[in-house]
């Protein structure tokens, strides 16, 4: 018998809470915006490093416009061909959005070193100056909205998006810098290695992205701080309830914002299958209203099925 998931109650969006779509329509008006000013500030100056940040704006874009869509399609209730849901696929737009970073951060590298080789000028560096300064002040603002809506709704994709727009800021922060070290100096190849330093800390969000993702898609299981809170919850729903004398195979996945838990519940021996199932759905009941955006399932087994939670298998948890 098993005590499975009910449908997930809908309530209206209140009238000062940004959606996810919206919030993510922010980062793409912001990035088209920035890739215009960058590109036209690249062609005026011939600066390796505004070139490298247009990039990486172009590839925020990308990025925003595939957060964008997935956190629309994330939000749709499970069907015959997804019964699972759809929230998997945040974390595979996060994963598309560190690949992207990576990839911007190669092509970055390379016309950096091509630079260098070849000695390329700089010039009117007031112009670039001002842009980069502008957009690490937009990059900055934008990720700190979407970092706070990113926690507001639970979403990896707006989480991603929010991270590297934020690198982005700070790599800004380090062009200008470069900038101004090259309008002070007159020293061409330090316009280059601002570029090829961007790139490292480009490389290194990337990574931190994909690493992010990749732990959702191949269903990590949550923190051990989570755990241990399933764990005293079925603890505390169990004292005073006689019939129930044991769980063991507890497990935890993620799945965007949502936590799927499933656990097997031994009950006494005696304990009619009708009480069995009401105190399956009320220790269910007690998981999911701790954890919030949670799917708890229970599976009923007779008491002879109890063994010390010491002999349960390592990957499981018991009790």
């Amino acid at each position: 018998m098993n005590a499975g998931p009910r449908p997930a109650a809908v309530g209206p969006v209140g009238p000062s809470r940004i959606t996810k779509p919206r919030a993510a329509a922010v980062s793409i008006a912001s990035n088209f915006t920035l890739i215009s000013l960058k590109l036209a500030a690249a062609a005026v100056t011939g600066s390796v490093a505004i070139l490298s940040e247009a990039l990486h704006s172009m590839i925020d874009l990308i990025a925003s416009v595939v957060a964008f869509v997935s956190v629309r399609r994330a939000d749709e209730p499970a069907d015959v061909e997804h019964p699972y849901g759809h929230e998997k696929l945040e974390s595979l737009a996060a994963s598309i959005e560190g690949m992207l970073i990576l990839a911007g951060a190669a092509l970055i590298v390379y016309e950096s070193v091509h630079r260098l080789a070849t000695g390329a000028e700089v010039e009117r560096l007031g112009v670039g100056i001002a842009v980069i300064g502008f957009s690490a002040v937009a990059n900055g603002g934008v990720s700190l909205f979407l970092r706070r809506q990113a926690r507001s709704h639970g979403s990896p994709a707006l989480a991603g998006d929010a991270a590297h727009l934020g690198t982005d800021a700070l790599t800004s922060l380090g062009v200008l810098a470069g900038l101004v070290a090259v309008q002070i100096t007159g020293a061409a190849w330090i316009d280059s290695a601002v570029a090829i330093a961007v790139a490292g800390v480009i490389v290194f969000a990337g990574v931190r992205i994909l690493r992010r993702s990749a732990s959702a898609l191949v269903d990590e299981a949550p923190p051990p701080a989570e755990m241990d809170r399933i764990e005293a919850t079925i603890a505390n729903a169990r004292s005073g309830v006689p019939e129930i004398v044991g769980y063991h195979k507890l497990r935890a996945r993620t799945s965007g914002r949502r936590r799927y838990i499933d656990l097997h519940v031994q009950f006494r021996r005696g304990t009619t299958l009708e009480r069995a199932h009401e105190l399956a759905h009320e220790l269910r009941d007690a998981i999911e209203s701790e954890l919030g955006d949670a799917e708890v399932l229970i599976h009923v087994e007779p008491e002879s099925s109890r063994r010390d939670p010491s002999e349960s298998p390592q990957a499981f948890r018991a009790g």
